[in-house]
């Protein structure tokens, strides 16, 4: 199937998908009241089900779109070239759904291995039930922004800003559960106040991408992305890459989907202004 028909078709599972976490936000019966993390990883538990319930619901309608070779969570060690593996997310933004706020997305993205053996992403959905807004894109297909609305669905191709310099930007950033990690985060906010015209903090890192490739935010960074951000990490750097805008880590290298990762995405145009301050 033609990647960017395969696109459509995943954005329609996550807004099914979406329908129904939203409507668990907006009547929230199992919650389970936002506190210190108490898991090993460090992340809270959305609902008593929710994540559980989108995962299972959404890899089982990617069974019946295309033929591949499972899932990213439980792929083999080694892996063919030319094979596909989806990666499905539950709630990204568990905080913010938590609080009923809007931005919290569901996501998508789809690995394939090449011939040394690296996987890299190909097809990337990002889903914001509550904002009415679906991102995708597909490797040489571009990456449109889908608004929905009573009157029906307003398609765009999206494209970074074109602010050339750091003075006067509108930079975004990424928190973490754990101190240490935060503490780089807000050290670089500090070195950087004063330039942008706005440095914001919303989240959740998908969805933070995604503004990014639309060019709402000129640049966003966050320190130490961990294996469970692959899911969200991966479905908007596709939607980045698409949009022609730039991801990197911190220190220029490409992502490493098999460990952390300093992320930063920007327009391609501020960047070499950025960097120092992440260094």
């Amino acid at each position: 199937m033609d990647l960017r028909v395969l696109a459509l078709k995943v954005a329609d599972v996550t807004q099914d998908a979406g329908k129904r976490a939203l409507r668990d936000q907006l009547m929230p019966r199992d919650l389970v009241t936002a506190s210190t993390p108490s898991i090993p990883d460090g992340r809270e538990q959305v609902t008593s089900g929710v994540d559980d319930w989108l995962i299972r619901f959404i890899e089982n309608r990617l069974t019946y779109l295309d033929p591949f070779d499972g899932f990213w969570a439980t792929r083999p060690e080694q892996c063919e070239p030319g094979s596909r593996f989806w990666c499905v997310s539950g709630i990204d933004g568990a905080i913010n759904f938590m609080r009923s706020m809007s931005e919290w997305t569901v996501t998508v993205s789809l690995f394939e291995f090449d011939e040394e053996g690296s996987a890299q992403p190909i097809l990337g959905v990002v889903h914001a039930p509550a904002l009415g807004l679906t991102y995708l894109a597909a490797k040489g297909k571009g990456a449109i922004r889908i608004w929905h609305a009573q009157t029906g669905d307003r398609r765009e191709k999206i494209m970074p800003s074109t602010t050339a310099s750091l003075n006067g930007s509108v930079v975004c950033y990424g928190m973490s559960y754990f101190p240490e990690e935060s503490k780089r985060s807000l050290d670089v906010v500090a070195a950087i106040a004063g330039k942008p015209a706005d440095i914001k903090r919303v989240g959740p890192t998908s969805l933070d991408l995604c503004k990014v490739a639309d060019g709402t935010y000129d640049a966003y960074f966050e320190p130490n992305l961990h294996q469970w951000d692959v899911p969200a990490v991966s479905a908007g750097a596709v939607v980045v890459w698409e949009a022609e805008g730039r991801l990197r880590q911190w220190n220029g290298e490409p992502i490493h989907w098999r460990r952390e990762n300093d992320v930063v995405a920007s327009n391609g145009l501020i960047i070499d202004e950025l960097r120092p301050y992440l260094s």
